[in-house]
């Protein structure tokens, strides 16, 4: 693995992960969507801040995934809390499934969504209070299983601001009540964006008491 793509890289997530991918060793393209943005990332060689629309056509997406040569893609973009439903549809659906086509448009494999806990369990949607959302992550990830790439699905629970611990529990049980720390999430998909042994499966993240070095080797 040489390079990921970071589609919401200015995201908390995304700005989490960029320098943990670089302190691998991999290339790490920041898709951000204004350029200001990018001071926000640290100066290294490895780390490339991109201009990117999830807005812009399949075909203008695959073209700047092709002049970056990327490996893989990471998709943890998210219209944000304070959007309306809409936004929800355009980005964290149609921009979901359009960065999918345009990986297959631009012969990429490899692909790792960031989702949410509750996406696959319609019967706890009408008491989340973020039904749309989940919706769109639920009909996102289900459109990702369907092609070719070579996938990973993350559902983390109730993101935390905590310091990362490093230390992670994977479908946990008590799924109502999961919570992560943020730096967590960026540190797994980090570990595993170039393990073949998780492609085609999902899972769900929460904190817990095993390193993630340990389970990204699962």
């Amino acid at each position: 693995m040489n390079s990921v793509f970071v589609i919401g890289a200015h995201g908390q997530i995304g700005q989490l992960l960029i320098p943990k991918l670089a302190a691998k060793g991999i290339k790490a393209y920041a898709g951000i969507r204004d350029d200001k943005q990018a001071k926000n990332f640290p100066t290294d060689d490895l780390v490339l801040p991109v201009h990117f629309d999830l807005n812009a056509s399949v075909k203008e997406i695959a073209e700047c995934f092709e002049q970056n040569r990327v490996d893989a893609i990471v998709f943890t973009a998210g219209s944000g809390g304070g959007t309306g439903d809409d936004q929800t549809l355009i980005i964290d659906l149609d921009g979901a499934v359009k960065s999918m086509e345009a990986a297959q448009v631009a012969g990429i494999k490899r692909y790792v969504m960031v989702s949410s806990i509750g996406s696959d369990k319609r019967e706890l949607w009408d008491k989340s209070g973020i039904k749309p959302y989940l919706i769109a992550k639920h009909y996102a990830d289900a459109e990702l299983q369907r092609t070719d790439l070579d996938y990973t699905i993350l559902r983390p629970g109730m993101l935390t601001n905590d310091p990362g611990r490093g230390r992670i529990s994977v479908n946990p049980e008590n799924k109502s009540k999961t919570s992560i720390p943020r730096a967590d999430v960026a540190e797994v998909i980090a570990e595993i964006v170039g393990n073949r042994a998780t492609t085609g499966k999902s899972y769900t993240l929460g904190s817990g008491d095993t390193p993630i070095a340990r389970h990204s080797k699962d």
